[in-house]
């Protein structure tokens, strides 16, 4: 007799190739006007991606994106995705301190609101730069700017975040959720089972072995990744080391194939939006979608 697998979340966080972390002390924040954006077209790749597959996900969108690409947050919701939100200008959660967190979160989802006309109820820091010991204030600021859930924890002692409960629970006794990052256990070290970098270094046989042992075990993964990670044609960034260009470029010709590889419903794999597969835990039923739009 067969057992339906745990559903798992697809999630995807917007974000253009220049903004990433790991780019940080390559290119200014002040030079993002000037860059070539790329996110809209890679967005739109993703949307087809996940339309060909029946998957719907969450997208943990940029307020900075949201501002200048209204169109591309409307046309993630009219497909039937959660909108959620990823900060307005990518910034790390420990580094900006509470007061500034508040306003970037709030800026952040007025603007994701104003472009889409749904509420957004969830949020995911940039870089998994939350933690529940080290900005433990957050899951407070978080609750007064009406946001119900946090995917912002990436667990295991290489993250920062060793503390961390590898299942979803209310940090600091609060009323927001936090859903961390997928990991499997094993020789005392958490091993990601996440996606993101470690999807694109990993072989696929061995994440998606490390998957379906998630789902044997009763959990519920989450997956994530980025537009720019389909995106081998973007620029590079000029002063890099090998180690940073690695991290960003390894696998980026191959993903877009294997993302297809793993929405395949042989694979076995059930995916849905955060608000659906954690829909008991963040108390709330998913926001209905906009219909589609031809």
């Amino acid at each position: 007799m067969s057992v339906t697998p745990p559903r798992n979340a697809m999630t995807v966080d917007v974000e253009d190739w220049f903004q990433v972390q790991n780019y940080a002390g390559a290119i200014g924040r002040d030079s993002w006007e000037g860059r070539e954006r790329r996110v809209e077209a890679n967005t739109d790749r993703v949307l087809e991606l996940l339309a060909a597959a029946g998957v719907t996900g969450t997208f943990f969108t940029l307020g900075w994106v949201a501002e200048r690409h209204p169109a591309l947050v409307r046309r993630i919701v009219a497909e039937g995705h959660e909108l959620a939100s990823h900060g307005h200008g990518h910034e790390q959660v420990f580094a900006i301190g509470p007061e500034r967190f508040r306003q970037d979160l709030i800026r952040a989802r007025g603007v994701l609101e104003d472009a889409a006309g749904v509420p957004v109820h969830g949020y995911r820091a940039p870089t998994f730069s939350l933690s529940p010991s080290r900005t433990a204030w957050a899951y407070g600021i978080l609750a007064e700017t009406g946001h119900l859930y946090s995917s912002s924890v990436f667990p295991g002692r290489h993250m920062g975040t060793g503390e961390a409960e590898p299942s979803p629970w209310h940090p600091c006794g609060g009323t927001v959720l936090e859903v961390p990052m997928t990991v499997l256990r094993a020789g005392g070290r958490a091993l990601p089972v996440s996606g993101g970098g470690w999807f694109r270094m990993t072989p696929q046989a061995v994440f998606t072995a490390a998957l379906r042992r998630v789902n044997r075990l009763g959990r519920r993964g989450v997956f994530y990744f980025h537009p720019w990670e389909i995106d081998p044609q973007q620029p590079r960034a000029p002063g890099m080391s090998w180690l940073q260009r690695r991290k960003h470029h390894t696998g980026l010709g191959s993903m877009a194939e294997r993302l297809a590889g793993l929405l395949d419903g042989c694979q076995s794999f059930a995916w849905g939006r955060m608000d659906e597969v954690f829909a008991a835990e963040i108390g709330t039923a998913p926001l209905a979608a906009l219909s589609k739009t031809t």
